[in-house]
């Protein structure tokens, strides 16, 4: 039952209150996509925090997606033991910098005043859970080899079956605690997306791609 509630139910709310309270909130609260910057307070920690961290989870984020739409493709590329173990040491070295660029985050806050300041409840929730996901990925893939692989032929077909609302726990029900709490807390940071900055994800400015460049003047 409780496999139930945590690998089909959960996902569906998790989901369903993302799409509504991002909708809701992007038409009834839109101006609240921008939270209190703190560039202009501290800027040195919040570089090296944020170029690694970025870098790092949009390719983790990116891996972690391919399978699901690609897995015929992504399973031939997973083969041979040497594709294996190059994109094994990949996935640790992406994981690694991420998790040092979200601890930079996290410990900027906690050190500059002046950041912490502007630090909500929220922010501090999910700087937490970000690390929490980041170390829980870190430790599987020290601890279970081939971890491609076999997210491959588990977590890919349970996600598949929720996307086609044919729900199938079957793939996951046996899969170890600190795989289970991986994905769990994954849709935990679904669920908080309406209520965190992590809205700003769907606001990327497209048309900066093709504008020209900015001149700043500096005025001293």
């Amino acid at each position: 039952m409780s496999d139930l509630i945590l690998f089909v139910m959960f996902p569906y709310v998790a989901t369903s209150l993302a799409i509504c309270g991002g909708i809701y909130r992007y038409f009834r609260d839109r101006f609240t996509f921008s939270s209190l910057s703190s560039q202009l307070l501290e800027h040195r920690f919040l570089f090296w925090g944020t170029v690694p961290w970025h870098y790092a989870i949009i390719s983790i984020l990116l891996a972690h997606l391919l399978p699901i739409i690609f897995p015929g493709w992504v399973g031939s590329l997973l083969g041979g033991p040497n594709q294996r173990t190059a994109i094994e040491l990949v996935g640790k070295s992406l994981g690694m910098l991420a998790f040092v660029g979200i601890a930079i985050l996290l410990a900027r806050r906690l050190i500059n005043a002046k950041a912490r300041a502007v630090t909500s409840v929220m922010d501090w929730i999910l700087l937490l859970l970000l690390l929490i996901q980041v170390a829980l990925g870190i430790y599987i893939s020290s601890n279970y080899r081939w971890g491609a692989l076999w997210y491959n032929y588990t977590a890919v077909p349970w996600l598949q079956s929720l996307a086609l609302f044919r729900p199938d726990i079957a793939p996951v029900i046996h899969l170890p605690v600190a795989v289970k709490l991986h994905m769990v807390n994954a849709f935990i940071l679904i669920l908080l997306f309406p209520f965190t900055r992590l809205v700003h994800i769907f606001t990327f400015p497209i048309r900066y791609l093709v504008r020209s460049w900015q001149l700043v003047w500096w005025n001293r």
